[in-house]
């Protein structure tokens, strides 16, 4: 009997000590699950055309993005989908008023991002583009933003924005060449990766090159 009794015991020992592992399990799954869900909701905003269905996407992305971030406040990728959330529902409804009031809460969550994770290709083609695009009396820098784009460039064969923006900036400083090769690649990829969200930019720009390479 005695014996019995201590193989019960044991059993539940051995019981109890699978169950403590198994929260924090459930949490990671649930963090994977939920940061996952955000980025693809921020992905169907960016290709839905109706301004209320791409509003719905934003807006359930960024409530997954911040139980994500709830959850785990050192998660790079969950830091990332509530940036992509705001980011994209700002830039395309053009809210300005939206704008004023969340950009400091979208900049934060990239920051945050790039802070957790220095590599983090995404948010650094996401924070280059930023400070190409707003003025400098804003925080904008042209030469420290083309740096973080060209380290994506560097490392990510399949980048499109990285290489529409610093395309853009070739051109501006009169390298058409250059400018000319990167805007050729990101159209290519864009229709290879059927991004219908970047494809019309992708063409827009190449376009715009290419004439000013022609008429030279």
């Amino acid at each position: 009997m005695r014996r019995e009794i201590q193989g019960i015991m044991f059993a539940f020992l051995v019981l109890a000590c699978c169950l403590v592992g198994v929260p924090s399990l459930w949490a990671e799954e649930s963090l994977q699950a939920l940061t996952s869900q955000a980025m693809e909701e921020c992905q169907k905003g960016r290709r839905a055309k109706d301004p209320d269905i791409r509003s719905g996407h934003f807006d359930r992305g960024r409530a997954l993005a911040e139980k994500a971030v709830a959850l785990d406040n050192q998660s790079a990728d969950a830091h990332f989908a509530l940036f992509c959330s705001i980011g994209e529902r700002m830039r395309a409804n053009g809210e300005v008023l939206f704008s004023v009031f969340e950009y400091g809460s979208m900049m934060d969550a990239l920051d945050q991002t790039l802070a957790l994770n220095p590599k983090h290709l995404d948010a650094l083609s996401s924070k280059g583009t930023i400070l190409i695009e707003i003025p400098g009396f804003l925080g904008g820098d042209d030469e420290k933003g083309e740096v973080m784009l060209r380290q994506v460039i560097k490392e990510d064969s399949e980048s499109i924005n990285a290489r529409m923006v610093v395309a853009r900036q070739c051109a501006e400083r009169g390298e058409h060449q250059e400018a000319y090769e990167l805007s050729k690649r990101a159209l290519e990829l864009a229709k290879q990766q059927q991004r219908d969200d970047l494809l019309p930019e992708a063409e827009e720009t190449f376009s715009g090159i290419q004439t000013k390479l022609m008429a030279r």
